[in-house]
């Protein structure tokens, strides 16, 4: 299929990449036009240097920006993809933004006879790298089912989970879920280490019980020996929480320990760390005696 990809961070990069590997006709953009260079260099595509010029002839757009202000940008104004997508085309939005400007482009793109969907991701950049990312939709089933065959191309699962915004939705439960559970990690980890255990030994058998988690299989050992500098960035976690705890507020939701972790996090900013992995909360525990 002739299939537009807009943004090419950490995570665009290896989906826009995948698309092409499986043989579809990939154009690409991204505002810091290197990038998109770089992408030609390892995959077969075509780069241009608006958005309105590379979906012109897509029949599918994907999208995976950095925030919402950064979504309006790509999408509305001459160069926008709105200028220029054909009637009964579909728009398909992985970035992590509102539930509100999700709602606010499917209105718009439904008035051009456009399908969209937010279909935000969780998995991280390996996940990226290798395929395996996980895709929360909102939308319709008509044009979930539609797009399968191309989500296989970059996800191992993914899901309709409702209407326009139900995906975005579904990302602030996920990101609300890694906010206590990394916190939880970190102290656990401070309070083996201050008990003199052996860490590599008590990480292997809870990690077999009740208190399994990705995090734990994935970051305990960076963790205990301070490597931070890869995986998802303080910085955008906290652009994340910010959007969770706006959303609380309209849904009445109380949300105790998503806002302290969010305030911790807030203190690795200050210290320097608004680049360093999500696991990075440990850096708050481990300071030196």
């Amino acid at each position: 299929m002739n299939v537009a990809f807009l943004g090419l961070g950490a995570m665009g990069f290896p989906m826009a990449g995948h698309l092409a590997n499986a043989g579809h006709n990939v154009a690409v953009y991204n505002r810091t036009f290197s990038k998109a260079q770089a992408w030609l260099d390892k995959f077969s595509g075509e780069a241009f240097s608006t958005p309105s010029m590379a979906v012109k002839n897509a029949d599918i757009v994907f999208m995976c920006l950095g925030n919402d202000n950064d979504v309006r940008e790509v999408v509305y104004g001459e160069a926008g993809v709105l200028s220029a997508m054909k009637p009964n085309s579909y728009l398909i939005d992985h970035t992590t933004t509102s539930a509100i400007l999700a709602r606010e482009l499917g209105a718009a793109a439904t008035e051009q006879q456009i399908s969209f969907l937010d279909a935000p991701v969780s998995g991280g950049q390996a996940g990226a790298e290798n395929g395996k990312l996980t895709v929360m939709i909102g939308g319709n089933q008509d044009d979930y089912q539609h797009i399968v065959p191309l989500l296989a191309c970059f996800s191992q699962k993914h899901e309709l989970i409702g209407a326009t915004g139900s995906g975005q939705l579904c990302k602030m439960v996920n990101q609300i879920c890694i906010a206590g559970l990394v916190q939880g990690l970190s102290e656990a980890l401070h309070f083996a280490e201050n008990a003199s255990l052996d860490i590599p030994k008590v990480m292997d058998v809870i990690s077999k019980g009740a208190a399994q988690s990705w995090q734990m299989e994935n970051r305990w050992s960076t963790m205990v020996n301070n490597e931070f500098d890869f995986g998802f960035a303080v910085d955008w976690m906290r652009k994340d929480l910010d959007i969770v705890l706006n959303e609380a507020k309209a849904n009445t939701s109380t949300l105790p320990i998503t806002a302290l972790v969010d305030q911790l996090y807030a203190q690795v900013q200050a210290n320097g760390g608004g680049r360093h992995d999500t696991s990075s909360l440990i850096s708050l525990l481990n300071k030196p005696k």
